[in-house]
């Protein structure tokens, strides 16, 4: 008995020393990319060239050849937030403390009535928080559902002031639950719409990326279902458990004609649809270990029967060198996204603006939650960015709105996940590093 209680207290003495040595090891590195960097390369940058403001433009002719640089593994290790620590916003607006102490928020979606709910996806918890006290507080919040399976996706059904259902995206099913405005609780146990989701929890037989985003059309005909890659890159010719994955599907309300909308999408995370136009939009997480600056993550509309590249193509026809010679008939059927963002910005979930408390050059565009690299030498992400759009078109630029989730020294504290535009116009951001969520608010200059 003590031999064996000896025993585990060595491998728990190990695999300290390991956990140690892997930190120090990786702020070593970053130390030593920070010293060698000037924070600047070309469009390229990093956390310390984000400010509020800051406006950025990646362009396919900046892309660098494969493996310029090499592949690292820089992941995030969150400390608590420092007192003196805050999100950073442009001027004449406001960032308050909404909620905390959660666990693992994700995604975040308002109500037609005006209230949030809320993915806690670890513990398998829908939220919903109602109102705002003077400080800045939720009046009300309630546990509208529990038991669920990794949820994310949220989406209110039908389209329109007067939903019956609220739709859950779990990582390996699309579930929904009876609901009326006002609900603060399921009125029931979840009605089973897909079952047969690729999943994205390894005890089910899946794995990779989980994340299942929820939308639907504004005519209230069909679902969108976001479901990312299982791995990073395969050939997909011989590894059958990428099926139905890298895509966005479509279904109708009840789960029946499941199809593939569009494919090559190597993590479509966030989906959102532009309510002047219709047309469906998505965040992608792209590839990587193919360098620093490669490949871009994006944002872009989705065309019907669009092909994005995964995995042999990434951002228009540059080959992917691990598949090289491979199904040469594609490259010239590859989309070109219509916002590059920063290589390895892990960009979530995304909304677009159409309330008017925010002044008028953020109206219709889209705000979108970047949760950070860990694919790179000096980190970037870990904030909010906003993409203008203008006559249903993207510029193709994106700028900082709020930052500062990032100590001056590469301590991570906050990693944005979910936005969503509140009732009163501000806009509300989950972050799943310190467990909160900031509410964004417009004061004027």
């Amino acid at each position: 008995m003590r031999r064996s209680f000896l025993g585990i207290l060595a491998i728990l003495f190990v695999a300290l020393l390991c956990a140690v040595a892997y930190r120090t090891v990786s702020a070593a590195r970053e130390l030593r990319a920070l010293t060698q960097t000037s924070g600047q390369n070309g469009v390229f940058t990093d956390y310390r060239m984000e400010k509020p403001g800051n406006v950025h433009h990646i362009s396919v002719s900046d892309l660098p050849q494969p493996f310029a640089t090499p592949a690292v593994d820089n992941s995030a290790h969150v400390v608590s937030r420092p007192a003196a620590a805050w999100p950073q916003a442009p001027n004449g607006f406001k960032v308050q403390l909404y909620a905390q102490n959660l666990k693992n928020p994700r995604l975040i979606r308002t109500a037609p009535n005006g209230d949030l709910f809320v993915a806690e996806s670890g513990p398998g918890h829908i939220l919903v928080f109602r109102g705002a006290t003077s400080d800045g507080k939720p009046q009300t919040t309630e546990t509208f559902a529990t038991g669920l399976t990794r949820p994310f996706g949220i989406a209110f059904y039908p389209p329109g002031p007067d939903p019956k259902y609220v739709y859950v995206g779990d990582t390996n099913s699309v579930v929904r639950f009876s609901y009326q405005n006002g609900d603060l609780k399921a009125r029931g146990g979840p009605e089973t719409v897909i079952a047969n989701i690729p999943s994205g929890n390894e005890h089910l037989g899946g794995g990779g990326h989980w994340t299942r985003d929820l939308a639907f059309s504004a005519d209230g005909k069909k679902m969108y279902v976001a479901v990312g890659s299982r791995n990073n890159i395969a050939d997909t010719d011989e590894d059958k458990s990428e099926y139905h994955r890298a895509n966005i599907l479509q279904a109708n309300p009840d789960g029946s004609d499941l199809r593939v909308y569009a494919s090559g999408i190597r993590n479509p995370v966030g989906l959102a649809f532009d309510p002047a136009t219709g047309v469906l939009w998505t965040s992608v997480n792209e590839r990587d270990d193919i360098g620093d600056n490669l490949p871009p993550d994006y944002i872009t509309h989705v065309q019907d029967g669009g092909f994005y590249g995964w995995p042999w193509y990434y951002i228009g026809g540059n080959e992917d060198p691990r598949l090289k010679g491979r199904h040469l008939e594609l490259k010239d059927k590859v989309i070109v996204p219509d916002v590059l963002l920063e290589p390895h910005n892990a960009s979530l979930e995304l909304t677009f603006y159409e309330a008017e408390q925010f002044p008028e050059k953020y109206r219709g565009g889209i705000f979108a939650a970047e949760h950070g690299s860990w694919n790179r030498s000096v980190r970037t992400g870990y904030e909010v960015i906003f993409v203008p759009v203008k006559n249903a078109k993207a510029t193709g630029e994106y700028e900082d709105f709020v930052t500062g989730f990032v100590t001056s020294d590469g301590k991570v504290w906050g990693r944005p996940v979910g936005v969503a535009v509140a009732k009163d116009g501000s806009v509300m951001v989950t972050d799943d590093g310190s467990n909160s969520i900031w509410r964004i608010s417009y004061a004027g200059n």
